[in-house]
């Protein structure tokens, strides 16, 4: 797994190449696929989050707070 590093560049103006060419030039060297593949899906993640977000489609935290217990392993 990737180390986690300051990373905090503003992503919501940027084409979604120029994101990924941003991030192959802060990954390690010997970074894996997977290791890359699993940082750009987080990015896509979150970008998707925050366009559902810009379009108003909120879950309220309530329901969030109802379910949160059948998400944790114990």
């Amino acid at each position: 797994m990737l180390e986690k590093k300051d990373f905090a560049v503003h992503t919501s103006d940027m084409p979604s190449k120029q994101i990924v060419e941003d991030l192959l030039q802060r990954v390690p060297d010997n970074a894996s696929l997977q290791d890359i593949a699993r940082e750009i899906e987080f990015i896509a993640a979150v970008r998707q989050g925050f366009e559902e977000l810009d379009r108003g489609e909120r879950i309220p935290v309530e329901e969030i707070e109802s379910e949160l217990p059948s998400w944790i392993i114990t």
